[in-house]
């Protein structure tokens, strides 16, 4: 029997322009025999006579294909019975704007197999557009930075900076950065604004992308305890940079007891956040954490207020939450925004927001699909990561029962539902479904 694998088409927003497979990765399955067919878009990344010299068929009707791929959610019309789906499905936290999707893909009879939890032994993710969140989330916060300081009446040389999706490639991304840091080191920044400290927090894919590009900037890389120890007065020819790792952000409720990393992943009500004293010193905080309702937040609108009230000077102007959970680890972050209209300010005294950098608070990144604005390289880098689990995700037999399928570890563990019923692991969802129904 032909093997067969249908790509569907993104169209969350005229920004999405990713693809799980490039045209050279369909190349390369249909040498191997697989009939790929693949949706039209006029806005992906990649024509639709890209698709059709590699090999595949281009066509709306994705049906006859028993395992389709695409990026983001998948509407709930589009399911179909004995059919396997693998995407971000955003459910695993019980997402409510998701749950709906969920319960109708389980009332569909398909399966579902989330990008996201495709993991090593360790957790580790195995197929991911982390690094590419971070490259565009720390872009889009520098441009932020330079947008906000200009409203404020400072020329910087951040002001020069584009959004990432104004860039021809990452390679021009670059290059405008490093002018910058250059500039910087050339001219130095206003003594007012210095020491300028950028606070990354977490260190994984995400974070290691985003300090890819701050890496391109003249900096001085101190501990987190060493920013209360900081001049008054910094280096304007240098920025700061401190990178958050859990330690820092929480500490045992049991002074007696040492921090510990295990622990804490297991019992996060013996630990509180920590990350309070920080805030005021940072010029620039970008999330990068995996946050989930019982772990502490990062950033309360509690803290906020009180320096606010309390009148304490706060040098910080943006927020780049690039990990973008709705009132998550960054309580400020209201809303998720698009490529379009990227920033919104929290106001501090009203607990609203205002479209764009100027207002009473902190400027807040908070686009939910970052990777989009550098949709070639991170669908290249994704591609590459997906296609070794392709062969025996297509030649899955999913007529079988959960606990026979013949599907590599990272995959099995990566699948939400099967069938229509949720799999052992994921089983706790059906309480979100219910409540999404009213159950």
């Amino acid at each position: 029997m032909a093997l067969k694998l249908g790509i569907r088409r993104e169209d969350k927003n005229v920004w999405e322009r990713r693809v799980p497979l490039t045209p050279e990765h369909v190349r390369q399955l249909v040498q191997d025999g697989v009939a790929v067919t693949i949706q039209p878009s006029e806005i992906r990344a990649f024509s639709d006579e890209a698709y059709r010299e590699a090999g595949a068929e281009v066509k709306e009707d994705l049906s006859a294909c028993p395992v389709m791929l695409a990026v983001k959610e998948i509407p709930s019309s589009f399911f179909l019975a004995d059919h396997a789906y693998m995407y971000f499905a955003h459910v695993i936290k019980g997402q409510p704007y998701n749950m709906p999707m969920l319960r109708d893909l389980l009332d569909s009879g398909s399966t579902l197999i989330d990008y996201e939890k495709v993991t090593d032994d360790q957790g580790r993710r195995l197929v991911f557009f982390g690094r590419h969140a971070g490259l565009a989330g720390m872009m889009d916060s520098l441009w932020a930075l330079g947008q906000r300081l200009k409203a404020e009446g400072f020329e910087t040389p951040f002001a020069g900076l584009r959004q990432t999706h104004a860039y021809q490639n990452l390679a021009e991304l670059k290059q405008a950065v490093s002018a910058a840091g250059k500039q910087i080191a050339e001219e130095g920044l206003p003594p007012v604004l210095t020491p300028m400290a950028f606070g990354f927090a977490g260190y994984g894919n995400v974070s290691q992308g985003a300090q890819e590009i701050f890496d391109l900037l003249p900096h001085q890389e101190v501990a987190p305890e060493q920013l209360h120890r900081l001049p008054k007065t910094g280096n304007r020819q240098k920025l700061i940079k401190a990178v958050f790792k859990e330690e820092h952000l929480v500490r045992q409720k049991d002074p007696k007891k040492p921090f510990n990393l295990q622990e804490y992943y297991e019992h996060p009500d013996l630990y509180d956040p920590a990350f309070d004293p920080y805030v005021p010193l940072l010029t620039v905080m970008v999330n990068c954490i995996y946050w989930a309702p019982q772990y502490p937040r990062l950033v309360t609108k509690a803290r906020l207020r009180d320096l606010h009230d309390q009148k304490i000077q706060s040098r910080l102007r943006v927020i780049g939450d690039i990990s973008c959970d709705v009132e998550g680890a960054v309580e400020c972050t209201l809303k998720c925004t698009d490529p379009g209209a990227p920033v919104f300010v929290y106001r501090v005294t009203d607990d609203d927001l205002v479209m764009g950098v100027e207002g009473p608070g902190p400027v807040v990144l908070a686009v939910d699909n970052l990777p989009c604005e550098l949709p070639v390289e991170a669908s290249q880098n994704f591609g590459d990561a997906l296609m070794p689990f392709l062969p025996a995700l297509l030649r899955a037999d999913y007529t079988s029962p959960f606990e026979k399928l013949d599907l590599p570890a990272p995959i099995k563990k990566a699948m939400i539902a099967h069938r229509g019923v949720l799999t052992p692991e994921y089983g706790y969802l059906s309480s979100h479904v219910d409540k999404a129904q009213g159950g």
